[in-house]
C-alpha cells in the first residue's frame, strides 16, 4: 500500500457558503437574495421544497469546533452581501457582528479563515437592476468588497472574490439552472465580462489598502477531454475551455482575454459592450491574483456537435460549438450524474503549472454527493466507505501533481457538514458529518470523519491501487 505525503503547512479543511449554511434568511436586517426570491415564487423547483436548515447563523461555534476536532487548519466560507449591506449602501451592524464572530471563532480554534465574497447569491435589489449585466451592480459590488476588506482584512489573510463565477452565467443566462432563468447568449457574455471587471476592480481596492494578506478567486476547472483526436473533437474541447475556464482564468492570471471568444461573438452577433477602460484593467499586472482556488468534481468530456445548428433562428448557447460526450464505460456517481475520474485533478494542476506560471493553487472543493445515505447506517453511523475511497484516490493524484512540481498548497472538501445545495436542497449529501434533518439538524460524524481526521493529523494518505 503506497503512502502519499503532503508538504508541511499544507492546508486541510473544507468549504461551505453563507447562503447554503446560515439560514436566518431574513433575520437581523438581512435582505432577500435572488435565491430567497426564487424559492418564494417557484418553490416546486427545489428538491422537496426544502429551505436551508443548517442554521450556521446560530450554531457557528458548534460547527467550527467540529472542524477543529477533525484536525482542520482552515475553512472557507462566504459573506452574504445581503446580510452585510442589505440595501447596497448602508452597513448592517448585525451583519458585521456576525461575521466578526465567525472569523474570531475560527482564529480562536487555530483555523485559518478563507473568506469568499460572492457565492451565487445576488441581492434581489441588484438582480432587479440587471444583476451582472448591469455596470451599476458592478460598482455596488466593488463598494461591498472594499467594505469587507476594511472590516475584516486585519484578521483574514486570504480573500477570494467569486466562487465558480461561470456557473452564475451558465445557470442564469444559458441553461435555466438559476434565477433569472433567461436564455440569452449576449446577456450571458456581458455578465461574464462584467464579473471579470468586478473582480479586477475589487482586487484594485484590496491593493490600495496595502493589507498583508492575499486575494484570489475560485474557479471550477473541468479539464476538457476530447472524444478523439479528430480535428472537430479537438476544436470542441478548445471551445469548451474558452467558454468554461479561459474566459476567467486568462484575465485573472495571464492579463489577457481570449480573442477567439470576441471573434466568435462578432461572427454570430452576440458581442457584448466593452468600456474603454476595461482592457487596461485586464492588462494591469498589479491585479493578477495571488492564488487560485480550484474546484474539481468531474472532467468535461466533449465532442463536436452532431448537427449543424441554426444560427439564424436558434437560441445560441455555448453548446452550439461543442457537445457533452458520455464515454462508454466511464465510472459514475449515479446519484449526482457525474463522472468519477480522479486523474483529471492531476491533469488540471499540470495545466496550471505549464500554462499559468505555476500559480499557487489549492483544491478549494472536491467531494462526492450521495442520495439517501441513511441506507448505510450501522450502529448509528453512516458507513460511507465510498466517500473514503473517492477522497483517497483524488488525494493520491493530487500528491503526484505536487511531486511533479505543482504549486498546490491545500485540499478542501465540499462540505464537511451536509448542507443545502441550491435546487438540490438536501437530496445529495457531501459531508463527513451527517446533518440529521429528522432530529433537530443534529450533527453526527460519519465513518469518513475518522478518515479525514487521520489524514489531516498525519499529513499523508494511503492508497492501495496503482495510478494509471
Amino acid at each position: 500500500m503506497a503512502k502519499y505525503k503532503f508538504p508541511d503547512q499544507f492546508l486541510w479543511g473544507s468549504a461551505f457558503s453563507g447562503p447554503q449554511t446560515e439560514g436566518a434568511s431574513l433575520e437581523d436586517g438581512k435582505a432577500p437574495s435572488n435565491w430567497d426570491h426564487w424559492f418564494q415564487i417557484e418553490k416546486y423547483r427545489f428538491f422537496n421544497q426544502t429551505p436551508c436548515l443548517n442554521d450556521f447563523y446560530h450554531r457557528y461555534p458548534e460547527d467550527i469546533k467540529i472542524a477543529r476536532d477533525l484536525n482542520f487548519n482552515s475553512l472557507r466560507t462566504s459573506i452574504q452581501w445581503t446580510r452585510l449591506i442589505p440595501d447596497g449602501k448602508n452597513i448592517n451592524p448585525k451583519g458585521v457582528e456576525f461575521y466578526n464572530n465567525v472569523i474570531n471563532e475560527m482564529l480562536k480554534n487555530k483555523i485559518k479563515p478563507i473568506i469568499n465574497l460572492f457565492h451565487f447569491d445576488m441581492p434581489f435589489w441588484a438582480q432587479e437592476k440587471g444583476g451582472w449585466v448591469s455596470r451599476e451592480v458592478v460598482d455596488a459590488f466593488v463598494f461591498y468588497a472594499k467594505t469587507c476588506f476594511e472590516l475584516f482584512g486585519d484578521r483574514v489573510e486570504m480573500f477570494t472574490t467569486f466562487n465558480e463565477p461561470i456557473v452564475v452565467i451558465e445557470g442564469g443566462y444559458w441553461y435555466d439552472w438559476h434565477y433569472p432563468n433567461e436564455i440569452n447568449m449576449q446577456k450571458g457574455m456581458q455578465a461574464q465580462w462584467n464579473t471579470v471587471i468586478a473582480h479586477l476592480k475589487a482586487v484594485r481596492e484590496y491593493r490600495k489598502l496595502k493589507l498583508s494578506g492575499q486575494i484570489g478567486c475560485i474557479l471550477n476547472i473541468l479539464p476538457s477531454i476530447p472524444r478523439s483526436q479528430h480535428p472537430a473533437d479537438l476544436a470542441a474541447a478548445k471551445w469548451h475551455d474558452l467558454f468554461a475556464t479561459k474566459c476567467f482564468l486568462d484575465p485573472m492570471v495571464n492579463q489577457s482575454y481570449p480573442q477567439e471568444l470576441k471573434d466568435l461573438a462578432h461572427q454570430h452577433h452576440f458581442m457584448w459592450e466593452i468600456l474603454p477602460e476595461d482592457e487596461a484593467l485586464i492588462k494591469d499586472p498589479d491585479l493578477k491574483i495571488d492564488f487560485l482556488g480550484m474546484n474539481y468534481y468531474q472532467p468535461a468530456r466533449v465532442k463536436c456537435v452532431d448537427f449543424v445548428p441554426n444560427f439564424e433562428k436558434g437560441a445560441i448557447t455555448p453548446h452550439y460549438f461543442y457537445e457533452d460526450y458520455a464515454m462508454p464505460g466511464r465510472r459514475m456517481n449515479p446519484y449526482r450524474g457525474w463522472e468519477i475520474f480522479p486523474k483529471a485533478i492531476y491533469l488540471a494542476l499540470m495545466n496550471l503549472k505549464d500554462n499559468y506560471g505555476n500559480i499557487p493553487v489549492y483544491i478549494s472543493e472536491n467531494g462526492m454527493g450521495v442520495e439517501n445515505e441513511e441506507r448505510f447506517i450501522k450502529n448509528g453511523v453512516i458507513q460511507d466507505d465510498y466517500r473514503i475511497e473517492f477522497v483517497k484516490e483524488h488525494l493520491a493524484w493530487l500528491s503526484r501533481a505536487i511531486q511533479e512540481g505543482s504549486n498546490c498548497f491545500g485540499y478542501h472538501s465540499w462540505a464537511y457538514i451536509d448542507n443545502w445545495s441550491w435546487m438540490n436542497a438536501y437530496k445529495n449529501r457531501y459531508g463527513f458529518v451527517q446533518l440529521d434533518l429528522n432530529n433537530n439538524s443534529n450533527r453526527i460524524l460519519k465513518k469518513s470523519a475518522d478518515f479525514i481526521k487521520q489524514v489531516a493529523s498525519t499529513n499523508e494518505v494511503e492508497f492501495d491501487h496503482e495510478l494509471i
